[in-house]
């Protein structure tokens, strides 16, 4: 959507603009990325809803650049909220987010509904439906020095808009293992009718873990892959360590969906930490340390050059009610 500029304020976030624009071979993902996706699963499958069953509140930011102190570095933050119903044959939850990179800022509540039925003694499978609103902002009056004066993107000046939609969603369940698979958008809209590189794409996410080992000790992988018409497929590939059921050390490769100047590489190694301080709170953080290279001219590399390797900072905080004899009494890895 936003292709070749530098602004003032958001002079060196070029590399921002690889979720919105075309810069030689680069596909975007419009989608919220998150590290620690295994522990924030409703916000990208709704068919999560009332799965932990009990109401569970889930909030996460998501920082990126901090070190370099960036105005207009990419800053992610969600809240979600879950239960079940009806004798948990149903969940219902809500998503809140708020996506922003440089002058561009998405904005968006969904709604989740879930229904729950068995497969067999111990496995669960729900169907998820979840309708979205999504506000778009654009500022590109705020874009100054333009490298291409021409560029039919910021003729328009800037745009507001609200988008609504719905998703579907799938996943089973057991004490060890899981599987889903979602499709959080499924209308694909255009942001401005004029420009044929400002659509909302259709996203695909199919993800899976398992737990392995008894006691003190287990190991926990998992996996999540995305899916865009017209982009390479993104693969996330993790593996947590549980010690006594509190405390978590995992790592992470991802592979995005961007191809930078014909490059399709692992972009991103993450580093991550889970603690459970009590039955109904759960703290984690993710470090992603950063591979994206751009090989364009020689002014812009040094811009990109400064941001290689710079860190991303993911927190994360969950608080479940009705944490009981009642209800949980073996720890949730899902």
């Amino acid at each position: 959507m936003m292709k070749n500029f530098i602004s003032i304020k958001v002079k060196a976030l070029l590399i921002a603009g690889l979720c919105f624009s075309n810069i030689g071979t680069l596909f975007a993902q419009q989608e919220v990325m998150y590290s620690q996706y295994m522990f924030n699963t409703l916000a990208i499958n709704p068919a999560y809803a009332g799965s932990r069953d009990v109401l569970s509140l889930t909030a996460l930011g998501r920082y990126q650049w901090l070190e370099r102190n960036i105005p207009g570095s990419p800053t992610t933050y969600s809240f979600t909220l879950d239960m079940p119903i009806k004798n948990e044959k149903m969940g219902l939850g809500l998503i809140a987010y708020n996506d922003a990179i440089g002058v561009a800022n998405n904005t968006g509540l969904n709604l989740a509904y879930s229904y729950r039925f068995k497969l067999g003694a111990k496995t669960t499978m729900s169907l998820g439906l979840q309708p979205t609103v999504t506000n778009v902002s654009l500022a590109l009056s705020q874009v100054k020095n333009l490298i291409d004066l021409n560029d039919q993107v910021f003729i328009g000046g800037d745009q507001n808009k609200f988008l609504f939609n719905a998703g579907l969603g799938m996943f089973i369940s057991n004490d060890k293992s899981y599987f889903g698979f979602s499709v959080p958008q499924l209308l694909e809209q255009k942001i401005d009718p004029n420009s044929v590189s400002s659509t909302i794409k259709r996203h695909y996410f199919a993800m899976m873990g398992f737990v392995i080992g008894k006691g003190n000790f287990k190991i926990k992988p998992s996996t999540m892959l995305r899916y865009t018409n017209g982009s390479p497929l993104g693969v996330d590939g993790n593996i947590n360590f549980w010690f006594k059921d509190k405390i978590s050390f995992g790592i992470s490769g991802r592979k995005s969906q961007t191809v930078l100047s014909g490059r399709d590489n692992i972009d991103a190694v993450v580093g991550m930490f889970e603690l459970q301080l009590t039955p109904q709170i759960r703290v984690g953080y993710a470090y992603d340390y950063n591979n994206n290279r751009l090989n364009t001219s020689a002014e812009n590399s040094k811009i990109y050059n400064k941001l290689v390797g710079t860190p991303t900072h993911e927190w994360l905080l969950r608080y479940e009610f009705g944490y009981g004899k009642s209800k949980i009494l073996t720890p949730r890895y899902f």
